[in-house]
């Protein structure tokens, strides 16, 4: 099997298991969403580390040690995808599908907008047209909620900024992913001794198939981080872009089809807005990245004596 085509692999695998994820928290109920996300990041940073170790790669975190401002930019990134963690499963578990399905639906729209806003980008037309009608898409569906969709904006923009932190940081997928789980374990090992002190812990006490379950939210966080990782090293960019989508159209089926969230008239003209939004932006990407590997060809083509 060719790179790329191992690439499209990688990169649907991920998608995939993004987009059925809310059929696994829903499976994790009785617990709260915050004994879920503690235990999330506890599994993780056990997970991980066995993958390290088998992948004789612990050394890294000494070099790591040395950069103090990297660890204060790991502890933003563990922050903020705590956020998005803990907010992703609390609509799940509060039967709100649709709205983090949302949220995920607009994330490429909001780091354009923290672009302009964070690091003084120019926007092409196209892409202040894209802007415009994602927020009039907020606008519907503020009405249609009776309030402005808070749960998808959160996920949007911590999932944004989660984004972007990474970029800085330049830290491949595990390890990355086990330095901010482990900035999170014990504040999350706390709580669930807390929880299990006071008696109102789920874990070992609903069945064996439960607390497995939460055993392996850890694996079910990393797999799917691990396969984008692998995607993203071997497709262009714009193919990613893409495949990004696949993930919140599974979410959105699961929460209409599987779990039967209303979808009133007013709801699916703001969701069509949206992907109005997200074609126009899609297209504009696309004919861009074209255009600059043109450029690039025919810059090549120029005898260096005539440039």
């Amino acid at each position: 099997m060719n790179q790329t085509r191992l690439g499209y692999l990688y990169g649907f695998g991920a998608y995939l298991i993004w987009g059925f994820f809310p059929i696994y928290l829903k499976l994790l109920r009785p617990a709260g969403p915050v004994e879920i996300l503690a235990h999330r990041i506890v599994w993780s940073v056990v997970f991980v580390a066995l993958l390290l170790a088998a992948m004789r790669n612990i050394g890294f975190l000494r070099a790591l040690a040395r950069r103090p401002r990297a660890l204060a930019g790991i502890a933003t990134a563990a922050t903020l995808i705590a956020v998005n963690w803990g907010t992703y499963i609390y609509g799940v578990n509060s039967d709100r599908v649709v709205e983090t399905a949302l949220g995920y639906f607009i994330n490429p729209l909001v780091i354009v907008l923290i672009g302009v806003f964070l690091l003084h980008e120019r926007l092409r037309p196209a892409q202040w047209a894209a802007l415009g009608v994602g927020g009039a898409a907020v606008a519907v569906l503020t009405v249609d909620y009776g309030r402005p969709p808070w749960l998808a904006l959160v996920l949007a923009f911590s999932f944004a900024g989660y984004g972007l932190v990474k970029k800085r940081l330049g830290l491949p997928a595990a390890e990355g992913l086990f330095v901010e789980s482990a900035v999170l374990a014990l504040p999350a090992l706390a709580y669930l001794a807390w929880l299990t002190r006071s008696g109102a812990a789920t874990f070992g006490h609903v069945s064996a198939g439960h607390t497995a379950l939460l055993v392996l939210a850890g694996a079910a966080t990393a797999i799917p981080l691990l396969l984008f990782a692998g995607a993203a090293n071997r497709l262009p960019l714009s193919t990613i872009g893409m495949l990004q989508y696949v993930g919140p159209i599974l979410q959105l089926g699961c929460g209409v089809l599987v779990f039967h969230e209303p979808m009133p008239p007013a709801r699916l003209a703001g969701f069509g807005l949206v992907w109005v939004a997200l074609v126009v932006f899609t297209v504009d990407a696309l004919r861009h990245t074209r255009r600059t590997r043109a450029q690039a060809r025919a810059a090549a083509l120029v005898p260096a004596e005539a440039r």
